[in-house]
């Protein structure tokens, strides 16, 4: 888009760039960074809460202005348009206050480590905004300058518009079934679209856990298919299985081994299932299955 800023989209809405902070976000836990833009396009109310908080520096800043630009730093000097915000007030919270929030424990379970050193920060009352919401997820931008300083004043820096794509770019489209490979973070925050796929793939799967190397062989066939059963060790994070339990779940790797036809005998599929147990040795106590 040559010649558009980012700023001549804030006039537009009539909103004053001069009180815009413009944030992009990119957290450094690796975890949570891993799933951050599904948090964004699935579980907004997370995004939200994560944003309402920052340290000092970036604190002052939000506390001055009228305005907040999201952006989620999608690649190397880029931002990709979250949403527009305006600052409705602040409250001084405790750290106990912080943790009690039940967003900031969900967020701290995707990797999350949040607020430690302080005693208290400002909660912002961030309101988000009908003006450009057609953009979230599609705007993309370049960032200006240093992109560890990750916030800036719209009104002082130019944001020229790098694209603005048909579909939104927080979800990337889901791999080929053979390289389909999702941690139970992963799980939890699946984009729609994956989880449409998911319905309707019957077969053997495979769980790893990483801290002994051990595995798992389970098949799926049935209602929702390959998407209840994982969803189901989403929840509970061992799905029933006895040798699961009492295994720290956020180490687990999902992956399909084999699909099968949606008409195929459950005898059948079971016996499948069954043969890669014996090939990949996962009977017990090599492995974690018990049958």
């Amino acid at each position: 888009m040559p010649g558009l800023d980012f700023n001549a989209l804030l006039q537009a809405e009539g909103v004053d760039p001069r009180g815009v902070v413009v944030l992009r976000h990119r957290p450094y836990e690796p975890e949570l960074r891993k799933v951050f833009p599904w948090l964004i396009a699935e579980r907004r109310e997370l995004f939200d809460a994560y944003q309402r908080t920052h340290g000092k520096p970036v604190e002052s800043s939000v506390a001055r202005a009228t305005h907040v630009a999201s952006f989620f730093g999608h690649e190397a000097g880029r931002a990709l348009f979250v949403g527009l915000y305006r600052v409705a007030g602040s409250t001084r919270i405790s750290r106990d206050d912080y943790w009690g929030m039940p967003e900031h424990q969900t967020l701290a379970d995707f990797g999350m480590i949040g607020l430690t050193k302080r005693e208290g920060c400002l909660l912002f009352d961030l309101k988000p905004l009908v003006a450009m919401a057609e953009w979230s997820g599609r705007l993309v931008c370049r960032w200006p300058g240093l992109e560890r300083a990750w916030r800036r004043w719209a009104g002082k820096n130019v944001f020229p518009v790098h694209a603005i794509a048909e579909e939104s770019l927080l979800v990337a489209s889901m791999p080929a079934w053979q390289n389909l490979l999702l941690d139970w973070r992963q799980l939890q925050v699946m984009p729609a679209s994956w989880k449409a796929a998911l319905r309707q793939w019957r077969g053997v799967y495979y769980i790893r856990d990483r801290a002994s190397g051990k595995g798992y062989v389970g098949s799926a066939y049935g209602l929702d298919n390959l998407l209840g059963r994982w969803l189901n060790y989403a929840s509970s994070g061992h799905g029933g299985n006895k040798l699961l339990r009492g295994i720290d779940p956020a180490g687990f790797e999902f992956s399909i081994l084999q699909l099968v036809a949606p008409d195929m005998p459950m005898d059948d599929v079971i016996a499948l299932e069954r043969s890669w147990k014996l090939r990949l040795h996962t009977l017990e106590p090599d492995g974690l299955n018990r049958n």
